[in-house]
């Protein structure tokens, strides 16, 4: 599989789809030497890279509905929506410990995808060692408006989807000439302008080519949508996504909701496997 690349684009919690496919390939032993992941997509590919099958499952499932997650009172009492004390020290070092050795030895390359609230363009930070690493994750998930811009080696940053939502284009700039692309959103999906012009321009003042992102984030999904469709119509591209429109809310509170959304990411893979296999050994 050399100079293949799989790409994982975000969406909050609709990110338990690509938890579903993650861990049907940690079944299969199937690894990819370059990820690339955006927002959850990074936060699942960190799991599927220490080889922890189930870790994304079980720490959405299992607490999801505490209140040290996601909550009004983190809102009102810290400024953000999601807890970033409990989901970066208390779950990854106390409930559900994460392999941070399998994950600093593992060979893949690994990117995440953030947006730098300066330049208004997407930033891209490579897997290393450090121990302030996975401050690049939590800037990549960190979404406007409702969580704190991470500053992080003298840069701002927010979510990577901002700007680069499915990181196609930077796989195939690193290299890769054949990419799987795990999508959160059904075939035929287009994102809709936001209509939150005004309250961006107050929340960001300080940040007008952020606001201008904002403003032009669904022309340059779209676009990629298009991109990404040409690519898979030459052969350049293998897609996996949900088969059915998702009804997973990009914050998501329902265990039940999240868990079929698992188990669909799950199945879609499982019964797209062997074109998958197909197309890689072609």
């Amino acid at each position: 599989m050399e100079k293949t690349g799989l790409v994982l684009e975000g969406g909050g919690l609709r990110g338990m789809y690509t938890a579903g496919v993650l861990d049907f390939l940690i079944d299969k032993k199937l690894f990819f030497p370059y990820i690339i992941g955006v927002s959850a997509g990074a936060c699942n590919a960190i799991s599927y890279i220490s080889r922890q099958r189930g870790r994304n499952r079980d720490i959405n499932l299992n607490y999801i509905q505490d209140k040290r997650y996601i909550s009004l009172s983190n809102l009102l009492r810290e400024k953000e929506l999601f807890g970033t004390k409990f989901l970066f020290d208390d779950i990854p070092n106390k409930l559900c410990p994460f392999d941070y050795d399998s994950f600093q030895q593992a060979k893949e390359t690994f990117v995440v995808c953030t947006t730098d609230c300066v330049s208004g363009k997407p930033m891209y930070f490579y897997k290393d060692n450090s121990e302030d690493f996975f401050e690049a994750v939590k800037a990549s998930m960190s979404l406007p408006f409702i969580s704190h811009i991470v500053e992080f080696r003298n840069h701002y940053l927010l979510d990577g989807g901002i700007t680069d939502a499915i990181p196609i284009k930077k796989s195939i700039e690193d290299g890769n000439t054949k990419n799987v692309i795990v999508l959160t959103r059904h075939k035929g999906y287009r994102k809709r302008p936001s209509k939150s012009h005004k309250f961006a321009q107050r929340f960001y003042a300080d940040y007008p080519n952020l606001v201008e992102a904002l403003d032009k984030r669904h022309i340059m999904y779209n676009e990629t949508l298009d991109y990404i469709e040409q690519l898979e119509n030459e052969g350049k591209a293998f897609v996996i996504r949900p088969s059915t429109p998702v009804k997973v809310k990009r914050i998501e509170k329902n265990p039940k909701k999240l868990a079929a959304l698992y188990e669909q990411g799950y199945q879609d893979i499982q019964n797209l496997y062997g074109s998958l296999m197909e197309w890689l050994n072609h």
